[in-house]
């Protein structure tokens, strides 16, 4: 059974950071293309950052990029995402998920692509 846990979320201030992880089991995470999303009240959930299977290619949200890092450590099946300089309209539950394959691709922003999700973690920022 595939699990995908997210963590780290909280209350941070405005200007603050976190850091979000996301463990895997029953996955054969090395082999995967993995994504951050989020979704805010009200909002549809939207792509925030793709890593591909190897950590070498990255895409980043125009929202987010400069601020946020998106990072995994495939020996403890494990992402990362480092959020820096939170803002209050970053407010929203940060979800991860699995990838059918690798890549992340152009549409790496589409729900579709993934096949695997976790429940999701929230972040709350105070100005």
């Amino acid at each position: 059974q595939v699990q995908l846990v997210e963590s780290g979320g909280g209350l941070v201030q405005a200007g603050g950071s976190l850091r979000l992880s996301c463990t895997t089991s029953g996955l054969r995470f090395g082999a995967y293309a993995m994504g951050w999303f989020r979704q805010a009240p009200g909002k549809e959930r939207e792509g925030v950052s793709c890593i591909n299977w190897a950590g070498g290619i990255t895409y980043y949200s125009d929202s987010v990029k400069g601020r946020f890092t998106i990072s995994r450590d495939n020996a403890k099946n494990t992402l990362y995402l480092q959020l820096n300089s939170l803002q209050p309209e970053d407010m929203a539950i940060y979800y991860c998920a699995a990838a059918f394959n690798g890549s992340c691709s152009e549409s790496w922003s589409r729900d579709g692509r993934y096949k695997s999700w976790g429940q999701g973690t929230q972040v709350t920022i105070s100005s």
